[in-house]
């Protein structure tokens, strides 16, 4: 299976670095896979909804 870094996902979902990496840490990305200290993301992964909450 094909994996990208927290750059380039972070690049094609339009969001930050760290948000992916709270992202993988908490489940939300499924086949997300840690190795040493860098989260690698599947290439097919889909972006996961935005639950934050809206004012």
């Amino acid at each position: 299976m094909d994996y990208m870094t927290l750059k380039e996902a972070s690049e094609k979902w339009g969001v930050t670095p760290r948000r992916i990496n709270y992202l993988c840490a908490a489940g939300r990305i499924p086949g997300a896979v840690k190795m040493a200290t860098i989260w690698l993301i599947p290439k097919n992964a889909e972006k996961p909804a935005d639950r934050r909450r809206k004012k």
